[in-house]
């Protein structure tokens, strides 16, 4: 069973659907991302140091297991793009001159306008979720957009470019929403020195080795055995590691901060609040803006998932290697993907409810 999501074609019978065309691993999702979720947390709880033993295995601040996990979940979704088709996207400016905007622009300024709004009283806190709004996302949204049947190739050119943008404007935007705005409004301030290298060094090992790993394999093996075999043999055996990597990386994610979401349930609620928000206006407001300027389902809803994710692994690294791995910084960087993931899930399935407003016939879910 392919773990890929089905796209039904255009002569699908209604009682079919967008989400009829799901396999059933892609379809249950929610369920396997739920029990995924509890088993982390179990495993956290009850197997004594075993969140100290996964977070000890770590190459600089990063660590193997998560890495692990992501480069397992983005291969395949990367090797399923067809780079000779990337041309294609690099002409819409619709779609690159937008997706720019929301991440760079509005995206980080809605984030410093929640976490004011939502937590005045709690700086650390504050701070942590202003730099997740800074990172950009460039590993979890490829498979949101692949699930959710958006364009493969416009994912891989956002992503890309999102990358440039983060090493070279991250340091300056946290300088800014940390420091100068806050001083323009009257607020307090905070420092952030982190150093375009370091981001760099992440984007490499999060991107640029899943995107050589995908690029190769699409290469080599149409070269060797044709696109036909490339596409109907070897895509559907690597196509559930995505999905795999995905909940591996879920499970170690709740397995290391379960002690910390137990035991500090309120503030995890008062984080969780404001990335509620984030989520909802940015991919609802960037669906609304796609469909608005004509681009097609698949186009907007790569354009949507690229504006709503975060790149939590910068955002944690960053916040413990700046304020430490105690701080509420780091809390609140660890909050956003536990937020992010099973929000991102249910927005796969609006998303896809959603393409019906973008044909003339009725799709049924």
């Amino acid at each position: 069973m392919s773990s890929s999501p089905t796209r039904a074609p255009a002569s699908a019978p209604p009682e079919t659907g967008v989400i009829g065309g799901l396999s059933t691993l892609d379809r249950f999702l929610p369920v396997w991302i739920g029990v995924s979720m509890a088993a982390g947390l179990l495993l956290g709880r009850l197997v004594p140091g075993l969140n100290t033993a996964l977070d000890a295995v770590k190459v600089g601040d990063i660590s193997l297991p998560i890495a692990l996990g992501l480069l397992l979940m983005m291969y395949p979704v990367l090797a399923k793009v067809r780079y000779d088709r990337l041309g294609t996207v690099t002409g819409d400016k619709r779609l690159l001159i937008s997706s720019l905007v929301l991440n760079w622009l509005i995206g980080p300024a809605v984030m410093f306008a929640l976490a004011w709004i939502f937590l005045p009283d709690l700086p650390e806190y504050r701070t942590g979720l202003i730099i997740v709004g800074l990172a950009r996302c460039i590993a979890m949204v490829l498979i949101w957009n692949d699930l959710a049947c958006g364009n493969r190739e416009a994912a891989a050119v956002l992503v890309a470019i999102n990358s440039i943008f983060q090493v070279v404007a991250f340091g300056a935007l946290g300088w800014f929403y940390l420091q100068v705005l806050p001083g323009w409004l009257g607020l307090s301030q905070s420092a952030l020195e982190v150093s375009a290298w370091d981001i760099a060094g992440y984007v490499l090992i999060f991107l640029g080795i899943p995107l050589a790993a995908g690029y190769l394999s699409r290469k080599l093996g149409e070269r060797a055995r044709g696109r036909d075999w490339y596409e109907t043999r070897f895509l559907p055996r690597v196509g559930p590691l995505a999905l795999y990597g995905l909940l591996f990386t879920v499970v170690i994610l709740f397995a290391l901060q379960g002690d910390t979401i137990t035991s500090q349930p309120g503030d995890v609620a008062r984080i969780a609040l404001p990335l509620l928000a984030y989520f909802a206006l940015m991919w609802g407001g960037s669906f609304l803006a796609g469909r608005a300027i004509g681009l097609p389902y698949d186009r907007t809803t790569t354009l949507a998932f690229t504006a709503a994710g975060n790149n939590f692994e910068l955002a944690i690294a960053v916040a413990v290697g700046v304020f430490g791995v105690a701080s509420g910084q780091a809390l609140a960087g660890v909050v956003g993907p536990l937020i992010e993931v099973p929000v991102l899930v249910a927005l796969v399935y609006v998303s896809l409810w959603g393409r019906r407003l973008f044909t003339k016939e009725p799709v049924h879910a």
